[in-house]
């Protein structure tokens, strides 16, 4: 079958004239075509890019096309870096059935409870804490979602105002490392996974603070969006026991994050090294808190099998997608047409930010990394971009992957922890203000290139 599809398509080529790069750019456009139809009529990602791939592979080189996207499915599994993916995952499920974050959102809560907004603030300061050690949105989204909503909601917060920071803050996981996103940007663009960690590290925390000022400011215009704690409910806890129970229920997760992070940062372990110290960690905080059991053992295996194995399905599907892409030169010819377009470093940047930002809005990160980094990377090596910061800026503006509609997973992780009278409506309003604060901060870290490679570059030297 291979051998004659070939032979009728390579026929066609010589009778009709057509040139080799021609030919090429019209099968790489068949190629973009038909994921575009598979994702619009609803197919699962993983299937629509490898499926595209194997399609217009065997039109354009027979059955070489499906050993072309094999060996690039191959080569994908050979990397080292992609064993750290489950461990984090597990990881971060052993943290989530623990119960680590509740402890600490309870004592914030009352030690911010007396300022307009503190309940928001506190939420942003837990889910930040509990970024640095999960890595991965689910589990930060739905965390916080069911510790905090039902509280912001009884306290009387805006409904638009409390879906969006829980979201925002929430969607912090992927980026403050450890994060998988930043272990599968790092192994595919061939950067330093520990150098990506301190790279995503400052505007990791710049979104925090960016998100805590927006909070502070909009409480205090409008004080009705976030009311403090009445005094009753402050009385409820002396200021000391909020002290000390902060002080305490926060040993716990910074002992993991300087557990993990440390020995990356100091060199004294890889990240996938790290990550299975850091899954070995959670799971003794778990039995500290009393969690350990077998049925969660259970659940957090299963658990992280169905997160890593979807992830790993997608990353193969957009490694045959790839594998196809690169043997038809498609990086070569969208080089050169975005060169010859003299748009210059900035304008390419721009390009390839409002492709992630439009991408976003319709399919997840692991979609976006695959099939964006292979066309943008060879352009801006022609720029002698750093690789370090334009993958760590990339990993910034991938935030908003996860909050803008129609299909962002955050969105959609609130939604089914909210009681029915949040609308859906004014969850996707809610989030407009943060995805605002992920796009300033982006120009910003674009604009000051030292925001993103500063701290490794520091390190390193």
């Amino acid at each position: 079958m291979f051998q004659v599809i070939e032979q009728v398509v390579g026929n066609a080529v010589v009778s009709s004239g057509i040139s080799y790069e021609a030919l090429c750019t019209i099968l790489i456009g068949a190629l973009f075509a038909i994921m575009i139809v598979g994702l619009v009529a609803g197919q699962e990602l993983a299937f629509v890019l490898g499926g595209a791939g194997i399609i217009i592979g065997v039109i354009a080189w027979g059955g070489s096309g499906v050993n072309i996207a094999a060996t690039k499915i191959y080569d994908q599994m050979q990397s080292y870096s992609m064993v750290a993916i489950p461990m984090f995952v597990l990881m971060a499920n052993f943290l989530t059935h623990s119960k680590v974050a509740d402890g600490l959102f309870l004592s914030i809560r009352y030690l911010l409870g007396p300022l307009k907004g503190g309940l928001g603030l506190a939420v942003i300061v837990v889910s930040t804490i509990f970024a640095a050690t999960t890595g991965i949105v689910g589990a930060s989204v739905v965390t916080m979602g069911m510790l905090s909503m039902p509280i912001l909601l009884k306290c009387g917060y805006d409904h638009r105002l409390a879906a969006g920071m829980v979201c925002a803050g929430g969607s912090l996981g992927i980026l403050i490392p450890p994060s998988i996103m930043l272990v599968t940007m790092g192994s595919y663009a061939e950067v330093s996974v520990g150098k990506l960690f301190f790279a995503a590290l400052v505007p990791g925390l710049m979104l925090a603070a960016g998100y805590a000022i927006y909070i502070m400011v909009i409480c205090h215009i409008h004080p009705d969006y976030g009311p403090a704690m009445s005094a009753e409910e402050l009385a409820e806890m002396p200021m000391k026991q909020r002290i000390v129970g902060s002080l305490v229920n926060l040993i716990p997760p910074l002992l993991l994050i300087l557990g993990v992070l440390g020995s990356i940062f100091s060199g004294i372990a890889t990240p996938t090294e790290a990550a299975g110290v850091g899954a070995l960690v959670a799971l003794i905080l778990a039995i500290c808190y009393k969690q350990f059991s077998w049925k969660m053992l259970y659940d957090s295996v299963v658990d992280t099998a169905k997160t890593s194995a979807m992830v790993f399905i997608i990353l193969f599907g957009a490694a045959a997608f790839t594998g196809i892409f690169m043997s038809l030169d498609g990086d070569v010819i969208i080089t050169n047409f975005v060169l010859g377009l003299g748009v210059g470093k900035i304008g390419a940047m721009a390009i390839m930010m409002v492709l992630v930002f439009i991408m976003g809005m319709f399919i997840d990160w692991t979609g976006i990394i695959m099939i964006v980094l292979p066309i943008f990377l060879p352009i801006m090596d022609q720029f002698g971009v750093d690789r370090l910061w334009l993958v760590g800026v990339t990993a910034v503006i991938l935030q908003t992957c996860f909050m803008t509609p129609p299909f962002g997973f955050a969105l959609f992780y609130i939604k089914g922890i909210v009681p029915p009278e949040v609308k859906i409506s004014e969850i996707y309003r809610g989030v407009i203000p943060f995805i605002i604060i992920v796009l300033i901060v982006t120009v910003l870290c674009i604009a000051f290139p030292q925001l993103v490679v500063g701290l490794p570059n520091l390190v390193a030297a």
